[in-house]
Formats: structure tokens, sequence, C-alpha cells
């Protein structure tokens, strides 16, 4: 019997329409794992937030979530809406509301009405019998304009009573929980009684999304198998507060390919710090290359490049490496709907010729660079044949225009 490689079957969840107009996004059921992010603009400034929406949905993200934290906010929301739909800029908005969303929904209706799903935490929206009639609120407006609903618990913000009840459960075990084990019961509790105290409310399981958050990567692959296995709401994953740089990159895909793997989770989004100045569409290419590199999804053209050692110590082929693949992102806005099929391309930009011809053969297109006491030539492989050699200082434009050339004879339909 060979090695069996490939993804877990995926995990059965309700199927969940997101729409704006007749644009529509579904999360969950047998369609692929969708990809959202979330702006850090003030949402009080309608233009600078419709212009982060614009740049997070050209990075490839399909679901933008806005801060709606204040009544500006909330009157700023339809003029979002407003100048994404007049810059053809028709990506679902989802609303992110604490503490004070019943009176948001409720006072604002315009508001309502122009986002597309609303993100709500049990944990923020009050206590007592207040927090009861706070979440009825948010769920009947949601039912009432056919919105979509994610029930994101945290557990940074989780429900104190819920947590409250489960620690006296665990207190009348012969064999008492861990504090890890009732913290992760916890989350999941309070995520499925508010699932289904919004559908006894009157709304169905195909409006509700679920989401259990914490930033340790072994408690989010707990709370999330256990959730798989308990439920079959469609599943936002998402380690909450990653952090900064490579251990946010690092920490998010640890947790997130494993859950993945085992065909778990419908939409992802990487909570990134932005580095100072930083690109906020960051996270959307982390999430993409998740996907794509565990052969979920294609969005992109892949690059393949050797790491360098002591034969490369030229920066040459580490340039062209990142030339060509933000030539090739910089592109697919366009090229994905003139060019069909082009987001599986591979290119290999090898730094000498121990792998170098090896690698370039197995990707659609190749360029071998020379290395230290290399002959000064670049040959280049086109579906596994060489076809041509390169050399001076021209190698970048040239095989870049071979790469454009490739794409247009090979992806015209």
């Amino acid at each position: 019997m060979g090695v069996q490689v490939g993804i877990g079957a995926r995990n059965h969840t309700h199927e969940v329409v997101v729409r704006h107009g007749t644009h529509q996004v579904i999360i969950g059921g047998t369609h692929p794992v969708v990809v959202q992010s979330m702006t850090n603009t003030d949402t009080v400034d309608a233009l600078g937030t419709a212009i982060q929406v614009k740049e997070l949905t050209q990075a490839g993200s399909e679901l933008v979530r806005i801060t709606v934290n204040s009544p500006e906010a909330a009157q700023a929301v339809p003029y979002i809406r407003e100048k994404l739909d007049q810059m053809g800029v028709y990506t679902p908005l989802v609303g992110d509301f604490h503490y004070n969303g019943h009176k948001l929904l409720t006072q604002y209706p315009d508001c309502a009405q122009a986002l597309s799903k609303y993100r709500i935490n049990p944990g923020n929206v009050g206590a007592g019998s207040t927090r009861d009639d706070k979440f009825a609120q948010m769920i009947e407006v949601a039912a009432k304009y056919d919105k979509a609903v994610r029930i994101g618990v945290n557990w940074g913000s989780l429900d104190q009573k819920v947590l409250a009840r489960i620690m006296d459960e665990n207190h009348e075990r012969a064999t008492p929980w861990t504090a890890q084990q009732v913290m992760v019961e916890a989350l999941i509790t309070s995520a499925l009684e508010s699932a289904q105290a919004a559908e006894n409310i009157g709304l169905g399981a195909d409006k509700i999304v679920i989401s259990c958050k914490v930033s340790a990567v072994q408690d989010l692959i707990a709370v999330y198998q256990s959730l798989a296995q308990r439920c079959d709401y469609a599943l936002h994953l998402g380690l909450t507060e990653a952090g900064m740089g490579s251990k946010g990159i690092v920490a998010s895909t640890a947790a997130l390919s494993v859950l993945l793997q085992q065909g778990i989770g419908d939409t992802i989004r990487i909570s990134l710090t932005p580095e100072p100045h930083g690109k906020r569409e960051k996270e959307v290419v982390v999430a993409q290359e998740i996907l794509q590199t565990m052969g979920l999804r294609q969005f992109t053209p892949m690059v393949v490049a050797c790491p360098g050692c002591g034969r490369t110590t030229s920066t040459v082929f580490q340039e062209l490496a990142d030339s060509i693949q933000n030539y090739l992102r910089a592109q697919m806005p366009v090229w994905k709907d003139i060019y069909p099929g082009v987001e599986s391309m591979t290119v290999a930009v090898m730094g000498c010729v121990v792998n170098g011809p090896g690698e370039s053969k197995h990707a659609n297109i190749g360029i071998s660079l020379p290395g230290t006491g290399e002959t000064p030539v670049a040959p280049v492989y086109v579906d596994g044949e060489r076809v041509k050699t390169l050399k001076g200082d021209g190698i970048a434009t040239e095989f870049q225009a071979i790469v454009e050339e490739y794409v247009k004879q090979k992806y015209t339909v």
C-alpha cells in the first residue's frame, strides 16, 4: 500500500451565504475556504476605510470586517458601502460589534442594511438579563434584514457567567479537569449556547458562523477539534492576537494548517500586527499562501526559489525571485479575469546548477542562474524543455517578458 497523501475529508458544516447585492460569498459546506481580513482605519473616515477595503480586496480578501463602535462609525458605514460600489468593489462588509452593538444596529438601520454580516462577541454584550435582551436585539436585526452572523467567542473576553458555571460543574467531578480544559469547555459552551439561542430567536443555522479564538496554538487546535465534533455550524478559524512579523505568521500557520489538514475550517483570518507603516494586506497574502501551499486553493502563480548558499554569493537570483513574485501578484487582479487557470502556474528561480535545472523542469517556467564560478549564462525552461539561454545585464527583463508571453499563449481562452 502506497503512502497516502492529501487533506482529510472536509468537516460537514452548513452553507452560509454572505451577500451584497448580486455578489455573494459562500462559507461552509463543500465550498472553498474563504479568506477574510479586517481594516485598521478609523471607520468614521469613510473614504480612508473604503480605500483600505479596496486594497484588501485587491490583495485577495473575499470578506472585509470593519469596526463599528460608535454612532459616528455606524453613520459612516452606508457611505463606505456607497464609495466602494462607486469604485466597483462589491466585497461584503462585516460589522464588528462590541458592548453597544444592540443600540447601533437598532438606531442606525442604514448601517444594519449596508453591512452583509455582523460579528457578535457574547462575552461583550452585557451581563445578566440585560445580556440576553441585547443579544436578542442584535439577532432580531440580523433576521429582519436577512444577514449572516458570526458568533465570535474570544478567551480574552469570555462570558464570565458561562465560565463560572463550568467551573462549578468541574468542582463536582470525581477527577476535576485542568484549568486549560475548563477554559476550552467554557469557550465552546459559550459559542454553542449562543448559536442555539440565536436559532431560538429566529435566525437559521444557515446564517450562523461561529468562532472560538485563543492565542495559543495547542489550545486553538483542541478547541476546534472539539467544535467540529459537536456542531455543524460553519467555522471561522483564526489565532487571535497572533503577533507581529515572523512570530505571527509562524504561529498562525502552525495552528491553522493542522486544522485545515483535518478538514476543519470554512473561513480564515490571519490576525497579524502590522509593523510600523507596514501594509495591512500582508495578512491576506499570508492567508492565501497557507491555503495555496497546502493545496486547498489557488490564488496566484507561485515562485519556487532556492534559499541560497556558498555557491550563490550574488544577490541576482534573490532579486529576480522577489521581482517576479511581486510582478505576478500585481498582475493577478487583471489576469484572473482574462487568463483562467493562470493562478496554478509555477515559476522557478534558482541560483545555481545543483538543483536549478531540475526544479526549472518541474515548473511551468524556470530559470537557472549561474552560481559562483559557473559559466555566466542562465538557461530557461518552459514546460520541462530548455528553450533559451539568457546572459548579460538584461536577464531579469528578458525573463519577465518570457513569463508574460507564456501566460498569453498558455491561458488565453
